[in-house]
This record gives C-alpha cells, sequence and structure tokens, in this order.
C-alpha cells in the first residue's frame, strides 16, 4: 500500500482521526521553550501543532507529503508558500541551521530505515548548533493487531501506514546515532477534557499506570535529542 495514499485519505474524508491528537500536540507545544522561536513541523496533521504555536508567538514552518494538508493549512492559518511547503522529510527545502527546535510527532513510524537515516541527517543538518528534534512515536506497538487487507487488490497493510516498530531501547540507539543529550519519556496523552466521567477514571488508571512503569497499550515514547553546538 503506497504510503502517499494512506495519508491523503486521512486528510479527506478520514480527517476525524486527527481529533483525538489535542492533549498529545497542546503537550508537545508546551516542551517548546520561549528561546526557541522558529520551529520547523514535519507531519502537520489536521495543522493542531501549527495553530498552538502561531498563537504562541512561535515563527512556524511547516513540511508534509501531501498537498491536501498543505494547502488547508495555508488556507486556514493564512501561510504562504514559503513556510508551509510540500516536500519529504529525506529532503528537507530549507537551509542550513535555521531552526531552534525541529517536531515529528507519530511521523517516523511511517518510515523505513533508509529514509530515517537521510531524515535525521536533513534534520541535523537544519537545526541550528545546540538545536532541538523532539517528537513521539506510539511505545511498544504490536504492527500486526493494526494489519488490514484491501478488498480490491488483497495488499496487506497497516491501518495507519506504520511500518515501524520502537521500545524505548532501540528508538534511543536510533536518535544516539546522530543526537547527543538524548531523552525519552513515556506518556500517555488521552484527552481528559472530552471524556465522561467513566473515561476520567481510565485516564487516572492510565496516567497512575504510567509513572508506575506498567506498560499498557495506547501510549507513546515523547523524545528530545540535542545537536552539539
Amino acid at each position: 500500500m503506497e504510503q502517499k495514499k494512506i495519508w491523503d485519505h486521512f486528510q479527506g474524508e478520514g480527517a476525524s482521526s486527527f481529533d483525538g491528537s489535542s492533549s498529545r500536540l497542546r503537550k508537545i507545544a508546551n516542551e517548546i521553550g520561549e528561546t526557541e522561536n522558529v520551529v520547523l513541523n514535519i507531519g502537520v496533521g489536521n495543522g493542531g501543532l501549527e495553530r498552538l504555536l502561531k498563537d504562541r508567538g512561535k515563527k512556524i514552518f511547516s513540511l508534509d507529503p501531501s498537498e491536501i494538508a498543505i494547502q488547508s493549512l495555508r488556507a486556514t492559518l493564512q501561510l504562504d508558500p514559503t513556510t508551509a511547503v510540500v516536500g519529504e522529510s529525506q529532503n528537507i527545502p530549507f537551509n542550513d541551521g535555521k531552526f531552534d527546535v525541529v517536531v515529528m510527532s507519530e511521523v517516523i513510524e511511517h518510515l523505513t530505515h533508509e529514509i530515517i537515516a537521510a531524515t535525521l541527517a536533513e534534520i541535523l543538518r537544519v537545526l541550528r548548533p545546540g538545536g532541538r528534534f523532539i517528537g513521539t512515536v506510539p511505545a511498544d506497538e504490536r504492527l500486526k493487531t493494526s494489519e488490514c487487507v484491501c478488498p480490491n487488490c488483497g495488499t496487506l497493510f497497516h491501518r495507519w501506514g506504520h511500518v515501524q516498530s520502537f521500545d524505548r531501547e532501540s528508538l534511543a540507539k536510533l536518535l544516539s546515532s546522530s543526537f547527543s543529550e538524548v531523552n525519552i519519556q513515556r506518556k500517555y496523552y488521552g484527552d481528559w477534557s472530552n471524556v465522561n466521567w467513566k473515561g476520567k477514571i481510565g485516564w487516572l488508571i492510565k496516567q497512575s499506570a504510567v509513572s508506575l512503569k506498567v506498560k499498557g497499550s495506547g501510549e507513546n515514547f515523547f523524545f528530545e535529542a540535542r545537536k552539539n553546538p
């Protein structure tokens, strides 16, 4: 299954799938410091992170392979073609040392080993010295549990287009190959504000389990890594 077909689906009729990402995006926005003013977000989703950072006065740049996503972002946030760009993470169309922070949230798991390697090299290039790379991936995902079969061609594919699964050790090894000061935290990003009282009890249980280092489903690894000064 071509990744672009999956991404275009979730930018069109499947756009409601991003509705549950608001809590995660708020937490990521909160990770960006006051002096980190120039930010590149790779993989825009529904533009939620761009909205948050723009409201906080950050200079936000966006990169996504989906023309549908970028066109929507330009229209809704009045971004111009020099800041919201159609492109690939392995060939970032921005100058060296331009960004204080590069964000990839729920993106790396979509990429092959070769593309990840090229992407990390490009992120290093566009980060300023001492700049940070932050983001999230699903924690300990079992890829087979989300496999689907296309009814037309019989192709087996992951329903979200994931091709990688990470545990803490493999993610740390990947990031340490290119960056310093790697920090990985297990998180649960369920949205407290959009659940009923039963959901709130479940939310509290999940947060308690994560704090006690009890692994469960539906969790993420938040990562941060720094380019050498």
